[in-house]
């Protein structure tokens, strides 16, 4: 029985390669994506309800990324008839004995001609009462900053997916991954193999199952992180609404730079907040799903002291990270390997997912991508070659 071939085989059906088997099949491909569990499933980094959109980073080549990536969300919106994102403007805290000061961010924004305000901490706590923003913080505020459904996003763009051509099979593991002689490679499945012109893999904590084999090991840490949700008393709930109250991350001071983040009133009238890499490390085979009594009291210090009127904690949920050391992403065909094509988003790249799904798509048909990924890719610090 011949093998099946397809243009484009994605393995991964998070948010990025969802994204990539959307995009490839828009532009015609005959596509094929794997997902070793169900789709929508809670076992990666794809799933709950809110993840944040910005342009704003102390790094020009993601702000650039950024705003590439909501020209995607505004067609997949269009294309879906879906709302998509909600924004609320977003403020980013930089205490200023800390590492990464306010410039690194004003300076990105500059390098790309994005619109920004820097706020003092009176000016923050005046604007929005919810705060108690102490006055040894800067602070940047860019108006674009918003919020995105994940669970309701990765749907959609799944949906649109299928309905420009892609195949996409769920509870089916990819084994191997094995370049041809003649070109393509041949993608091994517990549903039988196929073979592609080129491989996208989204794998996120799986990657490495799949790069080994081919002489390369990422140094890949994978934590179980947590968010939890919090309800403010009634009469508070009015400051909090996501016209009036906006999405917040704080950057890391001191020793041990820890960066919180939390979100204003969405779908629901709670507030969420989390820890970014609290460093619960363990593989997926570990993870427990039982929330960490370490982050938990972590955050619940921050957030006293932030936004004194939080409330009283309802629920604390799940998630995975795969973060590399610098955590930069790695969008690019394999060195030695040229078929297949890496996409790793380091816990940061659900916001880029439409554009990192385009411009992997465009460097599996034409060889090249429209975006600049000059700083995204296999760099010696961050891979092994076994």
């Amino acid at each position: 029985m011949a093998v099946e071939t397809f243009d484009v085989a994605v393995v991964g059906l998070g948010a990025l390669g969802s994204s990539a088997a959307y995009q490839a099949a828009i532009k015609g491909a005959k596509v094929i994506g794997f997902e070793q569990f169900e789709l929508g499933h809670v076992r990666g980094a794809s799933h709950d309800t809110s993840r944040i959109v910005r342009t704003s980073y102390g790094a020009p080549e993601f702000v650039a990324l950024a705003r590439s990536a909501y020209k995607d969300w505004a067609e997949i919106e269009r294309r879906s008839g879906l709302k998509m994102l909600t924004i609320t403007g977003g403020v980013v805290f930089l205490p200023k004995d800390g590492p990464n000061g306010s410039h690194t961010f004003s300076d990105s924004l500059d390098a790309n001609n994005v619109p920004y305000e820097r706020l003092s901490a009176a000016e923050v706590n005046r604007r929005w009462p919810g705060f108690n923003v102490p006055d040894s913080v800067d602070t940047i505020y860019t108006a674009d900053t918003g919020i995105v459904h994940a669970s309701k996003a990765v749907t959609t763009i799944q949906y649109l997916a299928r309905g420009a051509g892609a195949i996409l099979r769920d509870n089916t593991s990819v084994d191997a991954v094995v370049p041809q002689p003649g070109g393509g490679v041949l993608v091994k499945t517990s549903g039988g193999d196929v073979h592609a012109k080129k491989v996208i893999i989204a794998a996120d904590a799986w990657t490495n199952k799949l790069l080994g084999p081919l002489g390369v090991e990422l140094p890949l840490t994978v934590m179980q992180e947590q968010v939890t949700y919090y309800k403010p008393k009634p009469e508070h709930d009015a400051r909090f609404e996501s016209d009036k109250f906006p999405v917040w991350i704080w950057g890391g001071a001191g020793s041990d730079e820890k960066w919180f983040y939390g979100f204003p009133f969405y779908g629901e009238p709670v507030l969420k907040a989390g820890q970014d890499a609290g460093r619960n490390d363990m593989v997926p085979e570990e993870r427990t799903w039982v929330p960490s009594e370490r982050l938990r009291r972590e955050l619940n210090t921050f957030i006293d002291g932030l936004i004194p009127d939080h409330g009283e904690e309802l629920r604390t949920v799940t998630c995975q990270y795969t973060i590399t050391p610098d955590r930069q992403f790695i969008i690019s065909p394999m060195e030695k390997h040229k078929d297949i094509i890496v996409a790793l988003g380091n816990a940061h790249a659900f916001k880029f997912a439409p554009a990192i799904g385009r411009v992997t798509a465009e460097l599996a048909l034409e060889g090249k991508a429209t975006d600049d990924l000059s700083k995204f890719g296999f760099s010696q610090p961050t891979v092994s070659k076994l």
